[in-house]
């Protein structure tokens, strides 16, 4: 992780939130012979002062029985990027870089039981569909719901601990910054929006 101290961000509040609205993130863990990942929907869980990510995947992948050889996994939430041009900086004889948003999160996996996969795929579709809806957990049939969950398995991460990188130029100058953020916005793709949009929140 690209760690330097003012591209990281303290406020725990914020690190959580980008973690609920970034929550198709990269589960890691050891292999056999190579890392394994899986890229999932995740429920972020804020239990008293633990946290706790809840997901399910495929049964008898290389991914499930890595964890179950191994529970310490990596998980990580990222942004999409913007690259920032060094030609908009009031020097422009230096190097040209990226800004993003990650979130490494470290922890231990716990594999659910029929009912704990069946509330983990419930709680996950009900967060991205809702309820009320042809396609809602509740109007699927049991029959369907009894299949699917013989081929999936719930899991529960513990986060033992996390850390981050918010890098969005706050090392710029005024000028510098407020350029920066009038180019992404002028260039107007996804990634360079998203991160225009939280340069200007940390604007004070």
């Amino acid at each position: 992780m690209y760690k330097l101290p003012y591209y990281t961000e303290h406020n725990n509040e914020v690190i959580i939130n980008f973690m609920k609205q970034q929550s198709f993130a990269f589960v890691t863990g050891i292999g056999e012979t190579f890392p394994v990942v899986t890229q999932l929907p995740l429920e972020v869980v804020e239990e008293g002062d633990k946290l706790f990510l809840l997901g399910h995947l495929m049964r008898n992948t290389d991914h499930h029985k890595a964890f179950e050889k191994n529970n310490k996994v990596l998980v990580i939430f990222h942004s999409p990027h913007a690259y920032i041009n060094a030609n908009w900086y009031s020097n422009p004889a230096q190097g040209s870089t990226v800004n993003y948003i990650s979130v490494h999160a470290k922890g231990i996996i716990q594999f659910l039981e029929e009912a704990g996969t069946r509330a983990a795929v419930e709680i996950v579709t009900n967060r991205h569909i809702g309820k009320g809806t042809a396609a809602s957990f509740e109007n699927i049939s049991e029959e369907y719901i009894d299949t699917m969950v013989k081929a999936i398995i719930g899991f529960k991460i513990e986060v033992s601990y996390f850390e981050n990188v918010f890098k969005l130029s706050q090392n710029r100058n005024a000028e510098d910054y407020s350029n920066i953020i009038e180019q992404l916005e002028a260039r107007a793709n996804e990634g360079d929006i998203y991160i225009a949009t939280k340069m200007k929140e940390r604007i004070k």
